[in-house]
């Protein structure tokens, strides 16, 4: 079989795997990108949420969200032209956080002061005045369907936090397309249908041989496999240094149709409710998206093989999920039966992201962006190039962790906090960061 010669092999064409490739691209590397998948985007980014906002436990993490925001703002601008098969869209809508019991965000807020992120912390009577499809009430802790108290009354109300700049990206698929498209500008070639079955090393990385036998040989390899790079990892035989581990979670989404009050139509809001375990978003065409922020009460589903993960939606999910906006949303009637998705998540031990080198050299690793970093996805691929570029050129990043800057902010954003290696990041442990 052919074996192809490159300056970079990037496994996986999702929106996080597709900017990598942009930006090595961009440096003049010839790249090539393999995705088991049909196209760009076909994997786990198809099921993304695409949800744009800045609530992060950690000073890097808002950071980078906040400088991503301009790229996904200035689409075109980033991507230096026009995708001719048509454009992602950035849609604006607004972040509602619900301040409750167990979540204090008051050192992010500290944060969004420091950086100048627009937002207003509504009370109570505020809160019910700008949306009164919400129920103020303070249900927590998040309860199963069948525990009594489910359906108790509150116990007191909440208060919120409105931060503006938010939004979604409307495509999240064509999104990576475009990104793929913008990396084919530069060089880039990609291969889909082409399963990595062996990363191919002695002391050093080697390249990538195929399931069709082909190979392409490298001296860079970046893992941006979703659901799968925890395999691909331990195919490389890099796991033995890793502090932090990572594997797929299953998780479903569920469309409904928008209760009056809350579509994007009646200027509704992207609802972070940590209070019941939930969070929702508002969809063009009248329609609401609803998923879990992972409440201790409920099951996490760990999957060992990503293969066997089925893409339908579960009743007692979906029931639950119904029932719990129903209580925020008194005015929304509950479907007869389940429309949505399962996806898988590729998730952290702290759910913060992996962007780093690995132990064997050449090989690079972003994982553990599923479930929050479609929003990162462009400033991501400029993460990965930075800390490529700086230890082919022999820095010790393990050592003196690079730094990135923001050209939104002129700030620096430590590398270090993504590393392998990190001592675990105190963060709410759910998607919502």
């Amino acid at each position: 079989m052919t074996t192809r010669s490159a300056d970079a092999v990037v496994i996986g064409a999702g929106v996080i795997g597709s900017s990598v490739a942009l930006e090595l691209a961009r440096s003049g590397r010839d790249v090539v990108v393999v995705d088991r998948g049909p196209a760009a985007g076909a994997g786990s980014t198809s099921a993304s949420a695409a949800i744009i906002r800045f609530s992060y436990s950690t000073p890097d993490a808002i950071l980078a969200a906040w400088e991503a925001a301009t790229m996904w703002r200035q689409w075109a601008d980033h991507l230096g032209g026009i995708d001719p098969d048509g454009m992602a869209t950035f849609v604006e809508c607004p972040n509602l956080t619900f301040r409750t019991t167990g979540y204090d965000p008051d050192e992010m807020l500290a944060r969004w002061r420091e950086y100048g992120i627009d937002h207003e912390e509504l009370d109570t009577d505020a809160l019910a005045e700008r949306y009164p499809a919400l129920d103020p009430g303070r249900f927590y802790p998040p309860k199963p369907i069948d525990d009594p108290a489910f359906a108790g009354d509150p116990d007191g109300h909440l208060t919120a936090i409105l931060c503006h700049g938010c939004g979604f990206v409307d495509d999240p698929m064509l999104a990576a397309r475009n990104l793929a498209w913008a990396a084919k500008q530069h060089g880039a070639t990609f291969r889909f249908g082409a399963e990595v079955v062996s990363l191919d090393r002695d002391d050093v990385v080697r390249g990538v041989t195929l399931a069709d036998g082909s190979s392409v040989e490298a001296p860079v390899v970046v893992n941006v496999g979703g659901p799968h790079s925890a395999h691909l990892n331990r195919l490389a035989g890099v796991t033995a240094d890793m502090t932090i581990g990572h594997r797929p979670l299953r998780q479903e989404v569920f469309v409904v149709a928008a209760p009056d009050g809350t579509g994007l139509h009646d200027g509704g809001a992207f609802v972070a409710d940590v209070d019941l375990g939930q969070y929702f978003r508002p969809q063009p065409g009248g329609s609401m998206m609803i998923g879990s922020t992972e409440p201790e009460c409920d099951e996490l589903v760990w999957v060992d093989d990503p293969d066997e993960n089925s893409p339908y939606p579960t009743v007692d999910v979906w029931e639950t999920a119904m029932l719990r906006f129903a209580r925020r949303v008194p005015g929304f009637r509950v479907p007869n039966a389940p429309t949505g998705l399962a996806s898988l998540y590729d998730v952290a031990d702290d759910w913060v992201p992996i962007y780093d080198r690995s132990s064997l050299p050449g090989f690079y690793m972003a994982c553990a962006t599923s479930g929050n970093q479609f929003k990162n996805a462009p400033i991501a691929g400029r993460f990965m190039r930075t800390i490529i570029d700086a230890v082919s050129d022999g820095h010790d990043h393990d050592l003196e962790p690079v730094q990135f800057v923001g050209p939104r902010t002129g700030r620096a954003i430590d590398l270090g906090a993504f590393s392998r290696k990190r001592a675990r990041a105190a963060t709410t442990n759910s998607v919502l960061g």
